[in-house]
């Protein structure tokens, strides 16, 4: 009789428990999946509502492993999956939702459709730093507002997903405007977007500064609250607001009057229905493509956490002292 082999993972058996590192079985990739050995796990805000009982849209139940960004390498694939081959490097927005094993673990058993090849040019920390905010910012602008060259977009926050929202509408040829705090003006500005002070200007304000009183062809707004009412304000007659913090109550009056579209995003959708999860590999082949031609880049916090020292990880997202993600090297 064989013994299964075992990995370490880290645990959170309750809400707001703290991690346990657990000896568990190493999972065998089913049919269509692969087994990964992850080598990095990127830390999102949302593993923290996660972990404190505040994100029910996740339906991730506990016992729970967190992390749903992933990068690593193939270590063994399950019937059917073709495309891939032992040993191959990868990345993707695999689990931590739904039910589904997140990345801090040593391995990971995920629907290889998620997964794309990682971009050469990036370590595996850079790598795992993408997936989620690539994913979001690339379904609001171009599955959803389908952002053109020459036009006008407004991104609403300069943060994980406002950072890349800024660089894919760049390398649509869209002329980018970004709002936020004055001390994120150096980072849209370094990405060739126009930075916008949002406790000196109002949305009527930066509407008559650029774009003469007309409005934004698209705005993105990836930060909810007054920042979507201020979208509503800000888009042109006959423009798209999309927002991936599209909660709570608002009037839909000025964008009525001006006959524009709203789209929400969901990202987790695919993870949590199993639909679409072959677009979200096909969205992380275009970040590859993206990233190894040079026109977009990711934003990753260059302090290390090991795997031992991931509550310190979740402990400086909570404080908001992050400068780009965060992300947990997975030891071996």
């Amino acid at each position: 009789m064989t013994t299964a082999a075992a990995m370490d993972a880290l645990v959170l058996n309750e809400t707001n428990a703290p991690f346990t590192r657990a000896s568990i079985a190493r999972p065998e990739p089913a049919a269509g999946q692969v087994l990964v050995r992850v080598k990095a796990s990127g830390v999102n805000p949302l593993d923290l509502k996660i972990r404190s009982g505040n994100a029910a849209h996740a339906k991730h139940p506990f016992p729970a492993i967190l992390g749903m960004d992933l990068a690593g390498t193939i270590e063994a694939l399950g019937a059917g999956v073709t495309g891939f081959a032992f040993g191959d490097e990868v990345y993707g927005l695999t689990g931590g939702v739904g039910g589904l094993q997140g990345s801090l673990a040593q391995f990971a058993a995920v629907d290889a459709s998620l997964l794309a090849p990682k971009p050469v040019n990036l370590s595996m920390r850079e790598a795992a730093a993408l997936p989620l905010v690539f994913i979001t910012a690339w379904e609001g602008l171009v599955d959803r507002a389908q952002v053109q060259a020459r036009q006008r977009v407004l991104v609403q926050g300069a943060g994980g997903v406002g950072l890349m929202a800024i660089q894919i509408a760049r390398a649509f040829g869209a002329e980018v405007f970004a709002v936020d705090r004055a001390s994120k003006g150096g980072a849209i500005e370094e990405l060739g977007a126009t930075a916008i002070d949002r406790e000196q200007a109002t949305s009527q304000e930066y509407v008559d500064d650029h774009t003469s009183g007309r409005g934004f062809d698209v705005v993105y707004d990836t930060v909810g609250g007054v920042a979507l009412d201020a979208s509503f304000h800000a888009v042109r007659r006959f423009g798209h607001v999309v927002s991936c913090l599209g909660w709570g109550t608002h009037s839909l009056a000025p964008l009525s009057f001006r006959a524009a579209s709203y789209s929400g995003v969901f990202t987790l959708l695919p993870m949590l229905t199993g639909q679409g999860r072959e677009h979200h590999g096909e969205i992380m082949r275009e970040a590859t493509r993206l990233v190894e031609s040079g026109r977009v880049k990711p934003f990753v916090d260059p302090r290390r956490f090991e795997f031992h020292a991931v509550a310190d990880a979740h402990r400086e997202v909570e404080n908001r002292s992050a400068s780009g993600k965060i992300v947990v090297d997975i030891a071996d």
